[in-house]
């Protein structure tokens, strides 16, 4: 074949249609975009081709498992820009991608009317479209009597005007062959369940449930628990390991290097002669009593989110049963976890790049299996950044392929676009840097990151205001206001959030000079009052009570702050994704009074072109309602009482 023949082949290859600057689309389509089941997926494209032929464009997409394509039409709306949307009816892994081709009958029905209009004789262009009608045969019944009874009527009178209705141009559209069909490349997108994007997280260790000082907490004292939880208005239990703990190089409390006997070690040296990362510490109870917490769990209507911790005590069965998964140094010992300048003598990690890491990845994936036989649907994951993408990438697709309601959250608190890179992936949610955003323009500058195109297509925050790690030196003082200011923007801010058990008796006692808490109970047993006089719980129901009746704060991605000239104040709305629910949130940043003027003469509610200036605000916290008066309402904040009011935004 000659250079010019090679050069046609390749033209008539490549198809008529230019089909760009597709969206949703992340890093050009090489990961997953990530959308909520049941919600509509808009696609845009830009669509063209050469010369003066009418076009048509269809939206296509299935699950990746699947072999039928399932199809919506594409409108042309201007400068060869193309829409269309599709509805995701179940969780999974999708594909997506754009088909366009000549409609060959439109085209034909285009050019006759323009001649009819000059008067020119029709009488070949009508027997031509005629003919394009006995062509015709990919389309259903309905279609297929459509077209028949037209070339009938149109046969039998001469009559050109059975040609030229729009029925039959929609039958045509349907049925007629597609000799120029150009179809994109295939795009990824991921749709989740709801529980993916919002939740609130009660985060719990299990072993400091009890009511015992000095005794190891149960099971059965965790489902003791859950009434207390769930009357504050969690979604979502989250156990610290819940795994056998080893007793090598065991550390002591406050992290001490030696332990005594009585010391029960951090739970995340996973693993001992008990078992490894599928059974359960004995001291907590059986794994028969483990299901029966996460029956109890959803009893109360929350989930339970269980930590996926890859690391191992030097206990752990996989080091003498697969010792070639793990690193060996120079005399033949294993090296432990490091990082500099902190050192965890009690855990080594799997070697991922070992000549047996296919078998390694296989048994990790097999440890989420197994709980998800459980009933666990929920993993939080443990330092993933740490770890190679590939494995994340191919064990997140592994699972949800088999469980698509799967939910991972990262873990990882580390640089940015590392951050990014681990939810482009496959991860469902992310930690984020929210627990050290304290001043307002930092808060609004990182919200309009993460809401920003493309990071809210694939990056769903999840603000956690203390893990078990950090205790953040602004919470140190344990001033009440600051623990409500800092859960409402929490609660409000991301449609996910959380907190450490603790929080909500405003436990604040740290390492001095560091963002860690004093006693910490990764290293020891602790008993708590519940009930402690102070605590905030009354004031964490009603945020929760508030966000489970505003679909506005069940999203992240549709907001914007407004124009408060006090800088220790913040404001923002938000409205829902279905446009009938908006909600508008001030919360203070200073423990000072702060009196407002809150603007909301740009706030529009509404759905569609139904939108309208809000005309009055109602107080979810109290009820009572405020008139919109020349563009806004004036609102005074005492944050010793409450830093944070929320208001429903009425037409």
């Amino acid at each position: 074949m000659n250079k010019t023949a090679q050069t046609v082949e390749s033209a008539a290859i490549g198809g008529t249609f230019h089909i760009e600057d597709v969206y949703p689309l992340i890093d050009g389509g090489r990961f997953p975009v990530k959308r909520i089941v049941g919600e509509r997926v808009d696609v845009w494209a830009d669509i063209y081709r050469d010369g003066h032929d009418v076009m048509a464009a269809a939206l296509i997409w299935r699950l990746e498992q699947e072999r039928e394509w399932r199809r919506a039409p594409m409108s042309h709306h201007s400068n060869d820009r193309w829409g269309g949307s599709f509805v995701p009816d179940q969780p999974g892994r999708y594909v997506y991608a754009i088909e366009a081709w000549t409609d060959e009958f439109a085209t034909w029905k285009h050019g006759f009317e323009l001649k009819q209009k000059a008067g020119a004789d029709l009488t070949l262009d009508a027997i031509e479209g005629a003919g394009m009608l006995t062509k015709a045969q990919s389309g259903g019944h309905a279609a297929a009597a459509v077209i028949l009874k037209q070339c009938e009527d149109f046969l039998q009178t001469g009559d050109t005007a059975p040609l030229l209705t729009d029925e039959l141009q929609d039958a045509m559209a349907e049925s007629q062959l597609r000799p120029d069909l150009t179809r994109s490349q295939l795009f990824p997108f991921v749709a989740d369940r709801p529980r993916a994007r919002n939740g609130a997280w009660y985060e719990m260790v299990p072993r400091s449930q009890g009511q015992t000082p000095g005794q190891h907490g149960t099971f059965k004292d965790c489902i003791a628990r859950l009434p207390d939880v769930a009357a504050m208005g969690f979604d979502v239990v989250y156990l610290t390991p819940i795994h056998p703990i080893g007793k090598t190089n065991r550390k002591g409390r406050n992290n001490a290097v030696t332990a005594v006997d009585d010391d029960p070690g951090s739970p995340y040296a996973i693993g001992a002669a008990e078992g490894g990362h599928d059974a359960v510490h004995p001291e907590l109870g059986t794994l028969e009593d483990f299901r029966e917490f996460v029956a109890a769990c959803m009893s109360h209507d929350m989930e339970v989110a269980l930590d996926f911790a890859i690391q191992c005590s030097p206990d752990h069965p996989w080091l003498t049963q697969h010792p070639q998964w793990f690193k060996q140094r120079p005399d033949g010992s294993m090296r432990y976890a490091e990082n500099p300048p902190k050192k965890y003598e009690d855990i080594v990690n799997p070697d991922f790049m070992s000549e047996d890491a296919g078998a390694l990845w296989n048994a990790l994936r097999d440890v989420v299996l197994f709980w998800i036989d459980q009933g666990v649907k929920i993993f939080r994951v443990d330092n993933p950044h740490t770890k190679p993408f590939p494995f994340w990438e191919w064990l997140i697709h592994e699972i949800q392929l088999r469980h698509p309601d799967v939910i991972f959250l990262a873990e990882a608190f580390t640089r940015p676009k590392l951050m990014k890179g681990l939810a482009k992936l496959g991860f469902t949610q992310s930690y984020t840097y929210f627990t050290w955003r304290t001043q307002k323009w930092e808060l609004e500058q990182y919200l309009n990151e993460l809401t920003a195109y493309p990071e809210h297509d694939f990056y769903r925050p999840n603000f956690f205001v203390n893990t078990p790690d950090i205790l953040p030196y602004h919470l140190q003082s344990g001033e009440p206001w600051m623990f409500k200011s800092r859960v409402a923007l929490a609660a409000t801010l991301s449609s996910a959030y959380g907190i450490y058990n603790g929080f909500e008796l405003l436990e604040h006692d740290p390492i001095p000079g560091k963002e860690e808490y004093l006693d910490s109970e990764k290293y020891e047993i602790k008993v708590r009052d519940w009930d402690k006089p102070g605590n905030i719980k009354p004031y964490i129901s009603e945020l929760n009570r508030v966000r489970r009746e505003n679909a506005a704060l069940q999203q992240t991605s549709n907001l914007h702050f407004l124009p408060i000239e006090d800088g220790n104040v913040i404001g923002f709305v938000k409205e829902s994704v279905n446009q009938t629910n908006s909600v508008v949130v001030v919360i203070a940043l200073s423990r000072d009074p702060h009196e407002i003027w809150l603007p909301l003469n740009d706030v529009q509610i509404g759905i569609a072109d139904d939108r309208r200036n809000v005309a009055a605000v109602e107080n979810l916290m109290t009820g009572e309602r405020y008139p919109v008066e020349w563009g806004g309402i004036h609102v005074r904040i005492d944050p010793m009482r409450d830093p944070a009011m929320l208001f429903r935004c009425l037409a």
